[in-house]
């Protein structure tokens, strides 16, 4: 029998999984993404070009988003679309401000969740990974910059909730998502003292500071219109609310997504699409608050596994955000890298649990992304025009995303549950006092 050498494969997995590794990796990665941004410029910086407009029109004739007219985005988002406005004086200008803006944040995120003990390398890794699947898309969006944000809430939300809790705030008030994060940092925090310290404190005075400064600034009511605008909205054809309608349209009624010129997006129309819309608008708000309610009755049973269950609270509430949501733009799978990714550095008792719970959605969102990335901007014609393959590759990828939030709220529900035959043995486990210890202590 001839052994082989296993030195030069551990050798290079130290060498991967090392600082100088992952910082080669991130170097190389986002190169790529760069690359493929200006590649696909038109896709990409669609949404770039309406952020220097608004930007520009505020620095230069002062009529600012919100203040002065109803916008799509919370207030917030002014302070991540101003300074490339300020720094630069051109679109191109505005366009490399913006992508080193979104490098250095992702920088910042990467370096903390590699940081993150005991699988930080590795999570590294998948994340890496994970957007060079999803593609440039990111890059040209503000989820761009509120995935870092989101990334960096979950590393630090087990032992400094209320900074976690203050960057969700902020999160959620440049773009709804990081609301989630929020909640499930909410929903976790396990007694009235620590809701009131680690959520109610930083979530309130960040909402304070938010709007006494755009009603100083004369936005009056405009400052919530976004939330009117949302309501507004019809069903987007990428969500995957429109599944059905487009499969029906593979072999039957068809269906054409129209073009929207105010919100410049397609959608799809008719009563039946119009239904759909409605319902997921309720729909949205009823997961969420059942998400929610079960991480609270999960953490009460079992407070030694506080940091898990708000994982799988955090990815459980962004999955809801994209499957009940009638607006399904490819940018918002960026949203669940960072769960996934924290969950692999962080999750679990040991490693074995950690990759039994965390490895089939870690590779199905994997799969999800680079579904997503052929979706736009490679074949999005082609899906708009309703090609046969390119409807059932939104159709697979739409499932994907229901089958991974069914997936988080199983899991919630087995640790909850696993509480029951924990009392039947009638013991707790050995390290919930001194766990329970450190969340009093944070």
């Amino acid at each position: 029998m001839v052994l082989t050498d296993a030195r030069p494969v551990r050798a290079l997995t130290r060498a991967l999984l090392s600082p100088w590794g992952i910082a080669a990796a991130f170097v190389a990665a986002h190169a790529w993404l760069i690359h493929e941004a200006w590649q696909w410029e038109p896709q990409i910086f669609g949404d770039v070009v309406l952020y220097e407009w608004w930007a520009r029109n505020g620095v230069d004739a002062a009529r600012w988003p919100v203040f002065d007219y109803a916008w799509v985005y919370p207030v917030g988002a002014l302070l991540a679309i101003t300074p490339p406005a300020w720094v630069s004086q051109t679109t191109a200008g505005y366009e490399w401000v913006w992508l080193g803006l979104v490098v250095t944040l992702n920088a910042v995120a990467t370096v903390l969740l590699a940081r993150a003990r005991p699988r930080g390398p590795l999570a590294a890794w998948f994340w890496l990974v994970f957007l060079i699947a999803l593609g440039p898309i990111f890059l040209g969006r503000l989820d761009g910059v509120i995935a870092p944000v989101i990334l960096v809430a979950l590393v630090i939300a087990a032992r400094h909730p209320a900074t976690a809790m203050t960057l969700a705030t902020i999160g959620a008030w440049i773009k709804i998502a990081p609301g989630a994060v929020a909640v499930a940092i909410a929903a976790t925090s396990g007694s009235i003292h620590r809701f009131a310290r680690n959520v109610v404190l930083p979530g309130a005075l960040v909402t304070t500071l938010v709007l006494g400064w755009a009603l100083a600034g004369g936005s009056g009511g405009r400052v919530l219109d976004v939330f009117g605008e949302q309501s507004d909205r019809n069903l987007q054809v990428e969500s995957v609310g429109a599944t059905p309608f487009l499969l029906i349209g593979m072999d039957g009624p068809r269906y054409d997504p129209a073009w929207n010129d105010e919100i410049y997006t397609y959608e799809v129309l008719g009563s039946a699409p119009h239904a759909m819309a409605e319902a997921l608008d309720v729909a949205l708000l009823v997961v969420v608050t059942l998400v929610a309610l079960l991480a609270a009755f999960a953490v009460r049973r079992r407070p030694e596994r506080a940091q898990d269950i708000l994982l799988l609270t955090a990815a459980a509430g962004l999955l809801a955000l994209i499957v009940c949501n009638k607006v399904g733009s490819p940018q918002f799978i960026a949203w669940l890298g960072p769960p996934v990714a924290a969950a692999v550095a962080l999750y679990g008792r040991d490693a074995t649990e950690a990759r039994r719970t965390w490895l089939p959605p870690a590779l199905g969102l994997i799969v999800t992304a680079s579904l997503t990335k052929m979706i736009f901007p490679v074949r999005y014609g082609e899906f708009l025009g309703g090609f046969p393959e390119m409807t059932l590759v939104g159709a697979v990828r739409n499932a994907l995303l229901v089958a991974l939030l069914l997936g988080a709220v199983v899991r919630l529900v087995q640790i909850a549950a696993a509480a029951d035959r924990r009392d039947a043995r009638g013991g707790a486990s050995a390290d919930a006092p001194a766990l329970q210890k450190e969340q009093d202590d944070t």
